[in-house]
């Protein structure tokens, strides 16, 4: 039998695959790997793809991810018109900036990634029991795995819960950090509405211009897990990509490892103890029409762990009332010389094509455009 290197790439897919199901039926999830005592990476973490052709590591001298103070926002117009022009250069600019004095206690952000730590490290049978990749389900765990076309699974076990507009009955979130999610998301949404009045004023729009076509109503939390990696250079945490939403609030530990593409070189997000970290998602490049950006990011596995993070996504297609809104480039910003670069599209089509497609180190937004 003559095997060709078709027959012999269909039985390695065939054979990830198989792997990769077998992670899913035994729930344990990374940390069960790491208590079992792995040593070696199995073959689907390992990422043959990684693109290490491009200069990585601490910015270049001079260059620095933007740091936006919010003391003041609320009680200081003058304040208030700086943050403005702040957030207006670091959306053009990098899609990425570092919130301080946010609002949100340190102690309560302290206590969210505890949350995640303890939900991670009790026993496991409590977390087996939500482990699943049910769409339909507000609060599953599960491994990060790409079915699509990398067939690969990447360094982290991750707890995901839909709070908003509808938020799961309380006893459906785990008792580990019921309280504490509850407390933070409450935080994290009343953030976000100042975030967003922000936003619109930086565009020249009326203050509740992104609020009212509903880029504050639904509110989609990933509690990350990562224990420390035996073979951190072969694998991720997470791979390239943009956030498909309109806008990510994030926490993470000072482990680090989140990187940026900014200027073809990926630059360390260096933890800030008290910060939050904002990027901007691909729908809010849509409607600005390119005005703003959504960029690339990345998470390295490391060698020292758990790196514990919570990202929560403004994204509406969680809600089906809404699913089939239409967005496009906001008509205010359009004109002669600035025409739309975009088509309309709904989120159900936008999602659908970012998943069927695969979201690793592609954007969505080329296939949208005019």
């Amino acid at each position: 039998m003559v095997v060709t290197s078709s027959t012999a790439s269909a039985e390695s897919n065939c054979d990830r695959k198989t792997e990769l199901m077998a992670i899913d039926r035994s729930k344990s999830g990374i940390k069960g790997l790491v208590d079992a005592g792995l040593a070696k990476l199995p073959r689907v973490f390992v990422h043959d793809h990684l693109n290490l052709q491009i200069k990585s590591g601490p910015p270049p001298a001079g260059v620095q991810i933007p740091v936006i103070d919010f003391a003041g926002v609320n009680i200081d117009s003058t304040r208030r018109a700086d943050i403005i022009d702040e957030i207006r250069n670091a959306c053009m600019k990098w899609g990425f900036f570092q919130l301080v004095n946010h609002g949100i206690p340190v102690t309560t952000l302290e206590e969210m990634i505890n949350g995640i730590r303890r939900f991670n490290e009790q026993d496991p049978e409590a977390k087996e029991k939500l482990y699943s990749r049910e769409e339909s389900k507000k609060v599953t765990f599960n491994t990060k795995i790409d079915m699509s076309q990398a067939l690969a699974a990447y360094w982290r076990d991750t707890l995901t819960c839909v709070m908003a507009p509808n938020p799961p009955a309380p006893e459906e979130i785990p008792e580990a950090c019921r309280d504490i999610l509850l407390d933070y998301t409450n935080n994290v949404m009343d953030l976000g509405h100042t975030l967003f009045e922000l936003l619109s004023e930086s565009l020249g729009l009326n203050p509740n211009h992104l609020k009212d076509i509903g880029c504050t109503e639904g509110l989609y939390v990933m509690g990350h897990y990562s224990p420390a990696c035996p073979e951190p250079e072969l694998t991720m945490g997470t791979g390239i990509h943009t956030d498909s939403g309109f806008l990510t609030v994030l926490l993470q530990d000072q482990i680090g490892g989140l990187q940026v593409l900014h200027d073809n070189q990926w630059i360390d997000v260096t933890p800030i103890p008290g910060a939050l970290i904002i990027n901007l998602g691909d729908l809010l490049q849509l409607i600005s029409n390119d005005k703003y950006i959504s960029v690339y990011h990345r998470v390295l596995a490391r060698n020292v762990g758990p790196r514990i993070s919570i990202a929560s996504f403004f994204r509406t297609y969680i809600q089906p009332e809404n699913a089939l809104r239409m967005y496009g480039p906001i008509k205010e910003l359009l004109s002669e010389d600035n025409p739309p670069i975009y088509k309309e599209t709904n989120v159900v089509d936008y999602f659908k094509f970012k998943h069927v497609k695969g979201v690793e180190g592609t954007s969505a937004l080329a296939h949208f455009k005019l």
